[in-house]
């Protein structure tokens, strides 16, 4: 089990080697593309649902200030400084709509595994992520199709159907499991995180690839665009949270859940749902760039 925790606690540097890779030899990792990307999310869905149970869910009734404040700033703040960056840097179209995307997605298991290391709420992370992710479904596509509709016209319907079909059913399957099965899934859960750690990295590092020549050309535009919509995503989850609840425990979690979004399913709803491939660049370049970050976060504040 050590072996296993070496793996998620290595995520930044894994996603950061492998996509580094990805774009020096992009054959070795694109392979692993089209249904294969789909099923890896549902799969790293899935192991999020076994993670969870009835009683999860019951935390928001005894903080709910904290869940609901992470809530609106994961889908106000987030939304906004991505239409203004893709605004501000002058993005083309894909990767603007790319950009707001990403922004327009919930928390992702990787905010967890940040927030385990920074030594913060990772009961409250858990379930920010949960509560965010199951109101994806809603909000994911119906803030992305707002904000994008200066750019092009959206199916906020297809954005809906894969939604719900790689969030919801992975998810509702594995609570299920839990329920019923709990001796099984106890022997199970020591095995999901990593494995999402190695299907993250997997789906990053081949949409890198797959986008190594467009990703060259873009210049620094949309890597600076991404830089500062994590970066600020980070700062002004830290700081508005902290001015409405006062707890810098609960602060730092909220601004990690805030600062890191759920790339892989950015990834997965571009490509199902956009002819252009490169509208999945943002959220992949989005994955490498939000885990940098969080391992700074965690050498800055995951002493006591």
């Amino acid at each position: 089990m050590n072996f296993l925790s070496k793996i998620t606690k290595s995520f930044p540097i894994l996603i950061l080697v492998f996509s580094s890779i990805s774009m020096y030899n992009p054959s070795i990792f694109i392979w692993f593309s089209g249904d294969l990307i789909t099923y890896a999310l549902g799969v790293i869905m899935l192991g999020m649902g076994l993670s969870l149970k009835m009683s999860d869910f019951k935390r928001v009734l005894k903080t709910p200030k904290w869940i609901f404040c992470g809530l609106v700033l994961q889908y106000t703040i987030m939304p906004l400084l991505g239409w203004s960056l893709a605004f501000f840097f002058n993005l083309p179209t894909f990767f603007a709509v790319g950009l707001i995307l990403v922004s327009c997605c919930p928390g992702g298991t990787a905010s967890n595994v940040i927030v385990f290391l920074a030594k913060a709420n990772v009961a409250l992370s858990v379930t920010m992520t949960a509560i965010s992710t199951i109101s994806a479904i809603i909000l994911t596509p119906i803030l992305t199709s707002f904000f994008s509709g200066s750019y092009l016209e959206i199916d906020a319907k297809g954005l809906f159907i894969t939604t719900f079909q790689v969030v919801l059913i992975p998810i509702v399957l594995g609570l299920t499991l839990n329920t019923l099965a709990p001796s099984l899934t106890k022997k199970t859960l020591p095995f999901c995180p990593p494995l999402a750690v190695i299907l993250i990295v997997l789906i990053v590092s081949s949409i890198i690839g797959q986008g190594k020549e467009i990703i060259i050309s873009s210049g620094f535009n949309l890597l600076g665009a991404i830089m500062c919509l994590h970066l600020l995503g980070f700062i002004i989850g830290f700081f508005t949270s902290k001015v409405f609840i006062k707890n810098i425990e609960v602060s730092k979690t909220i601004s990690i859940e805030v600062g890191m979004q759920n790339s892989g399913l950015g990834v997965v709803l571009a490509k199902e749902n956009f002819i252009n491939p490169a509208t999945a660049i943002p959220s992949a370049i989005s994955s490498l760039v939000h885990s940098i970050y969080g391992s700074i976060f965690v050498m800055l504040f995951g002493k006591k």
